[in-house]
């Protein structure tokens, strides 16, 4: 997915790829700082169709991540951690983090992205539209901004 987002990106965003978060046994698979801020991309391989559900009653709301017809919502979860470790390496920055899962596979001709808690989910040629958006991030920023994270979250 890397080589995909760097061809569908260009030089519009500075991507980081398999970063190691020190103290930790995890890794973040894909980092991309554009004018539209960070991104933390945890891409998957999913077998199965990716779909929003929702499963609340009459009166509630409770939006939920399915593949392959199995609740995955806990893969979002799963990107709290990596969020709060870009956060700490910008704290002093004001600069929007978006995390997103981003599936391989698994879409229907007529899907559109969606999401969920707070996290987008959709595919590569999506997201890299998603990225490509002006922001409030300068040119100055966004460099300021990858060198701080290419230092502080080593290549693994």
């Amino acid at each position: 997915m890397g080589g995909n987002l760097e061809r569908l990106l260009g030089d519009s965003a500075v991507l980081l790829h398999d970063r190691r978060v020190p103290r930790t046994h995890g890794n973040i698979d894909h980092l991309a700082i554009a004018s539209s801020g960070v991104w933390v991309i945890d891409a998957k391989n999913y077998e199965g169709r990716v779909e929003l559900r929702n499963v609340g009653g009459w009166f509630s709301v409770d939006r939920r991540l399915y593949i392959g017809g199995r609740d995955r919502t806990k893969l979002i979860d799963g990107l709290d951690w990596q969020v709060t470790a870009i956060e700490a390496c910008i704290t002093d920055l004001d600069v929007p983090v978006h995390p997103i899962l981003c599936f391989v596979k698994g879409w229907g001709r007529w899907q559109k992205p969606f999401e969920v808690d707070g996290t987008f989910v959709t595919w590569s040629t999506e997201l890299a539209d998603l990225i490509a958006e002006p922001g409030p991030l300068d040119a100055t920023t966004v460099e300021r901004v990858a060198t701080r994270l290419a230092r502080a979250l080593p290549a693994k």
